[in-house]
């Protein structure tokens, strides 16, 4: 997603990945001591080639069967001592690991739990997917491999240079030769390869947000025919990707190349030279294979270090994707103190304005000195046209989204000044688009008010065939209960705003997909329900119109009339036409 991207802040490797530190703190231990094991087994690695220097020069020399013997018997003790502490160094990081990982995907879905309406309108979801999966296993993957054996192969090589130089500094030296060129590709390569890993995993995240709303949009895609263009657009964002990732894959191998190919030929010198040394007297045959064995053991910690800060790079712009999601200031969660309590009652809107977020601070604001005074278990039917600011403005009282200025109150009480936990349990709301989720029936319902009275729910929102399904109640809906008609979801979703006995209810056109029948039947049991709260209704047909006790034109972001249905259509003849279109739309029905 573009907007993301642009938010990008450059920043060190290192200072990224160690934002990973309050996660790992509580595993330290086992990942340092299995630090500790992984070096322990890389310099019992480095004790085998003194093992061959004296097998070589002694008992191989002297032709001694049982000091060879011997010998063979300490290289293989060697050996599994190495095998058995790199074994132990994988038990130890394999559940803390697990853990942190746990720790760090629970954190990201609190988190946008907790985040502005705002944040979830500008973010794709496959974005969000993306950093709560695979950036995640990347983070994992570096903290079980890298982090470790960067470390241990540092200490390898540092300790077995020691060792070769200690045998012959000529040789030494000749070995050291490559060392520049490969610092200077490594630097190259981290600052190249980051950018193009944070790219990729950004293009996964598009890729996944495709996918995502090809399964959520199958319905749309199968009835106008459009899934050529749908597989074509998907073709060209793998194509993308699949470049990305040959970028990668060519940086790796310019660094494998440097990295594998100047070790090569400073082993193949030192060879060379060992053995006009050895001819000459100068160097025995033991030192030579002593020598060489170290310079063979350094090829994998050498060889490994692209692969190893090729991982850390991902793992680095995986940390960076997580923590921009993690740094969005999520709704504010203090409560300031209430002023005026007591004084009003019922639901008012004082001079409120609201503009988006994002939108610029010169721009026209969406709703503009809103006044509205709704009574105590009075109805108001909330009426314009289409794109005026009515889902907008209802919104606004469950603060989905915060007011620009002005304010709102509940029985005289500022809703900023109470937590969102205590609002939003005086406040129950139904969408025109009702979301419901991989739940059963009750379970969707209840989300409302646990505690809620469910077959009284379901009686009010007409929703009796549910007792007709499979399971009844128990019955799974499936994914955005897709499984079940337009008009179905509508009347769940009803239930659920209405299971809890709100004192404020917010309904946004809840009874549009309704057929007539079920809508007048909706109505006469919404009636006893609106009669026991106060409630503001957006409203497009005349029959949910007549369910309030007043109306509220809202046109061009402002209250232009409130009144009666009957005064409205006298008085105002921009209501009048809105009726008068919603009734022959309900006529032609």
């Amino acid at each position: 997603m573009s907007s993301t991207r642009a938010t990008t802040k450059d920043r060190s490797a290192v200072r990224t990945l160690l934002r990973l530190w309050p996660y790992v703190r509580p595993v330290r231990a086992r990942l340092f001591t299995a630090a500790f094991v992984a070096i322990v087994a890389s310099c019992v690695g480095l004790v085998i080639p003194l093992v061959l220097k004296w097998m070589v020069d002694g008992p191989i020399a002297g032709q001694d069967p049982a000091g060879v013997w011997l010998g063979a018997l300490f290289l293989l003790l060697l050996g599994l001592t190495e095998a058995v502490l790199f074994g132990l160094r994988r038990w130890l990081v394999a559940r803390p690991l697990s853990h942190v990982e746990a720790e760090m995907r629970a954190d990201l879905y609190r988190h946008l739990q907790r985040l502005p309406v705002s944040f979830h309108d500008r973010w794709a979801s496959g974005q969000l997917l993306s950093r709560g999966t695979t950036d995640l296993m990347l983070v994992r993957m570096f903290l079980a491999f890298p982090l470790t054996f960067l470390l241990v192969n540092g200490v390898t090589i540092l300790v077995g240079v020691i060792i070769m130089l200690l045998q012959d500094w000529t040789l030494g030296l000749v070995i050291l030769g490559p060392a520049i060129p490969v610092i200077v590709t490594c630097v190259l390569f981290e600052r190249r390869y980051f950018h193009v890993a944070r790219l990729a995993q950004d293009q996964v995240g598009d890729l996944t947000t495709v996918v995502e709303e090809s399964v959520l949009g199958i319905r749309i895609i199968k009835g106008f025919g459009r899934h050529r263009s749908q597989a074509r657009a998907f073709r060209e964002l793998s194509r993308t990707l699949r470049g990305t990732e040959l970028r990668k894959a060519r940086l790796l191998a310019s660094i494998w190349g440097v990295i594998v190919t100047l070790p090569e030929i400073a082993i193949g010198a030192a060879l060379v030279l060992g053995c006009v040394q050895v001819a000459d007297g100068d160097l025995s045959a033991g030192t030579l294979v002593a020598f060489l064995s170290t310079a063979l053991a350094l090829r994998w910690p050498i060889d490994s270090i692209g692969f190893l800060l090729a991982i850390s790079q991902d793992a680095a712009s995986a940390t960076q994707r997580y923590f921009e999601v993690m740094d969005e200031v999520p709704e504010d969660t203090t409560v300031d103190v209430a002023d005026g309590a007591g004084e009003d009652s019922g639901l008012r809107f004082d001079g409120v304005v609201f503009r988006y977020p994002d939108a610029p601070l010169d721009s026209v604001p969406v709703l503009e000195r809103i006044d509205l005074h709704i009574r105590p278990g009075e109805s108001m039917a909330l009426v314009g046209a289409t794109g005026s600011g009515k889902t907008t403005l209802t919104a606004l009282v469950p603060r989905l989204h915060e007011i620009t200025d002005g304010r709102i109150t509940l029985d005289g009480a500022d809703i900023t000044a109470m937590s969102r936990e205590e609002l939003r349990s005086k406040v129950a709301v139904a969408f025109e688009e009702p979301t419901l989720f991989s739940a059963t029936v009750g379970e969707n319902v209840l989300m409302g008010d646990e505690g809620g009275d469910l077959d009284r729910a379901l009686g009010v929102a007409q929703a009796d065939f549910v007792h007709a399904l499979p399971q009844g109640t128990a019955t799974q809906v499936g994914e955005q209960g897709l499984s079940l008609s337009g008009g179905q979801r509508q009347r769940l979703a009803l239930a659920r705003a209405v299971v809890g006995r709100p004192r404020f209810l917010v309904l946004d056109d809840p009874l549009s997909a309704l057929d007539v029948h079920t809508e007048a039947a909706v109505e006469a049991a919404l009636r006893d329900v609106l009669a026991e709260t106060t409630a503001l209704i957006v409203a497009h047909r005349p029959s949910t119109v007549l369910l309030a006790d007043r109306v509220a034109l809202l046109s061009g972001g402002r209250i232009a009339a409130v009144g009666t249905h009957q005064e409205l259509l006298r008085t105002n003849a921009e209501y009048a036409h809105l009726m008068a279109g919603a009734g022959e739309t309900e006529d032609d029905r």
